[in-house]
């Protein structure tokens, strides 16, 4: 199997876990990324089951839409029933790095008002400690230098990914060369730093159920 293959194969077992584990009338929360994209292309599957949708980016909101799917804001509805989503790392723990597509605060926010977070990958995204891939951070424009020295001051190496402007408008720092021992406490730190807006470590709000993709099939990890 191919990359793209197993992003397809994980995507419908995700549909498969929302159909059984889940009723109708679902608000359903969905991500941003390659692997978000084939979940979306199999929602049609699940469309006499989902009253509405919320999305973490611009580009999956057009593609729900041309789907026929609604999509609301967040602030409309009380409560996301799932939400489902990539990662960029994914350790056994459901501990995740997510920002590769800089949209890691909408992430973040639909997760937080999940009741349940699946989240979908394939094996090259697993490991041991969170850090290999550089770590994504949110960042006010006229904060890039003062969060950029604060960042290499906790031993990565922080470069700015220039010509990304977020759908808030905001810059992507992105961290190299962190090993991440303590993920929690380690988000909640860069959080606090002045100028930050979100950083893409999801720790505090980790993954319930992550499904990983094999070529010899789907393994659910939690």
């Amino acid at each position: 199997m191919n990359a793209h293959e197993l992003k397809q194969a994980v995507a419908k077992e995700a549909i498969s876990r929302v159909a059984t584990a889940h009723g109708d009338n679902l608000v359903l929360g969905i991500g941003t990324g390659s692997t978000a994209e084939c979940f979306i292309a199999e929602l049609p599957h699940l469309r006499d089951r989902i009253l509405s949708t919320v999305s973490s980016s611009e580009r999956s909101t057009a593609l729900l839409r041309e789907l026929g799917f609604e999509v609301k804001d967040l602030n409309d509805v009380d409560h996301v029933d799932v939400y489902v989503d990539g990662a960029d790392e994914s350790t056994a723990e459901g501990f995740l790095i997510k920002g590769g597509g800089a949209a890691l605060t909408r992430e973040k926010i639909t997760a937080a008002k999940a009741r349940e977070f699946i989240c979908i990958a394939d094996e090259s995204k697993m490991v041991e400690t969170l850090g290999t891939f550089p770590l994504p951070v949110e960042v006010i424009p006229m904060a890039r230098t003062l969060v950029s020295d604060a960042l290499n001051q906790l031993g990565g190496d922080t470069i700015w990914r220039e010509g990304v402007i977020t759908d808030n408008g905001n810059i992507i720092l992105d961290v190299h060369g962190l090993r991440i021992d303590n993920p929690s406490t380690l988000e909640s730190h860069i959080n606090d730093i002045t100028g930050v807006v979100c950083n893409g470590i999801f720790a505090n709000r980790g993954a319930d159920v992550l499904l990983i993709s094999t070529p010899d099939g789907v393994v659910r990890i939690l």
